[in-house]
């Protein structure tokens, strides 16, 4: 059966508002609020809490990105992890991903690279969690776009949150 795609957010961002039954949400912000500057990579560098709930039965692994939209095509994630025990419902703050896979962020690093804040209007990154039936190969050296492409096809329940800084 071909898969059908999530009604999108007015078209603004080309991504779906609500996903097939995760929610996915922040104590330090609120969807398409401000992330805290403590969250920026001209900040503390600190990655932002993440809660969730919702996961599918059927899933054996979460996957977690999280990409500028704002950006060009091709750029490289700010995070992304794979193989979350489905069994977790959140992230703390700076914390590590016990049992998962930190992929290289968009600076070269390891782990969490948080947006730039600039003066101005501010740029949009968009979270998402992906659950998956089974463990996902992803290159540690990935570009957003082929990472996405690939939880894209495999997924089988996510859910999104936006921040903005």
């Amino acid at each position: 059966m071909p898969r059908t795609r999530q009604p999108y957010d007015s078209g603004q961002l080309g991504y779906p508002r609500t996903m097939t039954g995760i929610d996915l949400r922040s104590p330090a912000f609120a969807d398409h609020g401000r992330l805290p500057r403590r969250h920026a990579g001209n900040g503390d560098n600190v990655s932002p809490p993440l809660s969730w709930s919702g996961i599918p039965r059927e899933a054996s692994e979460l996957a977690l990105l999280c990409e500028s939209v704002d950006a060009p095509p091709g750029g490289r994630p700010l995070w992304l992890v794979t193989g979350i025990d489905p069994r977790r419902t959140g992230l703390e703050a700076g914390t590590g991903h016990p049992g998962s896979h930190v992929h290289r962020n968009g600076y070269g690093d390891n782990g969490w690279g948080g947006p730039i804040a600039s003066p101005g209007e501010p740029r949009r990154y968009v979270f998402r969690l992906y659950a998956l039936p089974a463990p996902v190969s992803i290159p540690h050296d990935v570009t957003a776009d082929a990472a996405r492409e690939v939880l894209d096809d495999q997924s089988v329940g996510h859910g999104t949150l936006v921040g903005q800084c």
